[in-house]
């Protein structure tokens, strides 16, 4: 009996700390690293460091004098050097150390065994950034911080950045267009494409630019934000009204970067090398972001008229891409399908999209289209991403590089009363006022009676 309660008094506590721990790590990861992963990784990377570098071959040979001193002062084996490691600096979803490279070494090396020291150290993984020349920093991720996505707190908002989405190493995804001014967004339905979308339209609602829709699903992603933009086309007739207006915008602009800087008026617009961020604050105009939403609608045709009107569409699609950046406008195409068999300037529309995101998609043509040419290993990503996984994409750039990134969830309620309150930063713009949707007027709030009936006072 005495051994009983003894197994029960030590080992019933046991049992719960490790179900815990364990209902910790499956249900709030988050939770499990901060109490129990980030000390056991911590004392798990300070005891095997030297070693785990040596297998992983990323250690040098001792230098003569390292051999001398050695010798001299003790009988020890003189072991290779690995790299010199800086200080753990923990966080809340891994942590981080630098690393001073030997003579010989390049960051290559070890992001070639970042796999390694993955498995070696027990986190989810490691993730390699150069510094400066001969030191690089490790980023340890405690877990898959794309299960559950939680923004960081602290981001400094700027005008046109917004940040969307987290990438799988813990660090944000920010939708730069002073960057990257045009991008190209493709996913399926049930993807998380309009999650997307919502977040850069609730990010932007709130900044000091126009907001101008093409929307040629009848205007059911883009209608309600209504209030915040300053044009909304919700089919290609529209559409084919509204870009000519744009184009026009954007020569007015050049015009007046011509002016300001004593340029003659009849110089070419591509010989043009400055923007409207080099003129004083009280003469720019306004930054102008263009969401276009299914692109393939644009290109779909029936009859002779309508081609006609696609090749125009598509044209001034082009010269919006290629002009708009340096006359503040800039293009944000979205779309289910965008291939080389949509039609005459497809590709080349593409070629001027520098961002690149590719959700879940139904065809591999569609994710070589959108990130074949810049990274095609990142191909084989896009097709691997789940059902089971909405908002998860793969965002690359013409630089080459690619990550994986996740969007949190927004309700479009959330996203569309954010663009009513932020309706009063509309920018004038008299050219698009013709475009500028209709706001339904909201009911006023009916107060409720009064639940006792008021009987009149008498003497």
């Amino acid at each position: 009996m005495t051994d009983l309660a003894t197994l029960l008094e030590v080992g019933g506590p046991v049992a719960a700390l490790g179900g815990g721990a364990a209902y910790a790590r499956a249900r709030h990861p988050g939770v499990y690293w901060s109490t129990l992963g980030l000390p056991v990784s911590t004392v798990r990377l300070l005891s095997s460091y030297g070693s785990v570098m040596e297998a992983c071959g990323l250690t040098v040979a001792p230098s003569r004098l390292r051999v001398l001193a050695v010798k001299a002062t003790t009988r020890r084996e003189v072991r290779p050097v690995p790299p010199r490691r800086g200080i753990i600096r923990p966080t809340t979803t891994g942590l981080r150390v630098r690393l001073r490279l030997a003579p010989g070494q390049e960051p290559a090396d070890v992001a070639t065994s970042a796999e390694r020291l993955r498995h070696a150290w027990g986190v989810h993984a490691v993730y390699v950034t150069t510094i400066k020349p001969g030191l690089v920093e490790l980023r340890l991720v405690g877990f898959d911080v794309l299960r559950q996505v939680r923004m960081p707190r602290k981001l400094r908002p700027d005008l046109l950045r917004v940040p969307v989405a987290l990438r799988e190493d813990a660090t944000p995804f920010v939708r730069d267009y002073r960057t990257v001014p045009h991008q190209l967004t493709l996913g399926a339905t049930l993807s998380g494409k309009s999650m997307y979308l919502r977040h850069l339209v609730a990010g932007l609602a709130r900044q000091p630019v126009a907001l101008v829709g093409i929307d040629c699903k009848r205007g059911v992603e883009l209608a309600p934000f209504a209030p915040r933009l300053s044009a909304l086309a919700t089919d290609p007739e529209q559409a084919a009204e509204l870009l000519p207006v744009l184009i026009k915008e954007m020569e007015d602009r050049y015009d007046l970067i011509k002016t300001r800087q004593g340029i003659a008026p009849n110089t070419p617009d591509e010989e043009i090398t400055s923007d409207i961020w080099g003129l004083p604050e009280h003469e720019r105009p306004v930054p102008v972001v263009l969401f276009v939403d299914e692109v393939a609608e644009l290109f779909l045709v029936a009859t002779k008229k309508d081609e006609e009107r696609r090749d125009e569409m598509v044209t001034q699609l082009i010269r919006l891409a290629q002009l708009g950046r340096a006359a503040g406008i800039y293009l944000e195409v979205c779309g289910q399908r965008f291939g080389a068999e949509l039609g005459k300037g497809a590709t080349m529309l593409r070629a001027q999209l520098t961002g690149r995101v590719c959700h879940r998609v139904n065809d591999e043509a569609s994710a070589k289209m959108a990130l074949g040419d810049i990274a095609p290993e990142a191909v084989s990503a896009a097709c691997a991403i789940a059902p089971e996984r909405p908002g998860l994409a793969v965002a690359g750039d013409t630089s080459g590089g690619w990550s994986r990134i996740r969007t949190p969830y927004l309700s479009l309620g959330e996203a569309a009363e954010t663009c009513r309150e932020s309706a009063h930063l509309v920018p004038d713009l008299p050219a698009l006022k013709p475009f500028r949707p209709g706001v339904p007027v909201r009911p006023p709030v009916e107060m409720p009676g009064p639940v006792v009936r008021p009987r009149p006072v008498t003497d």
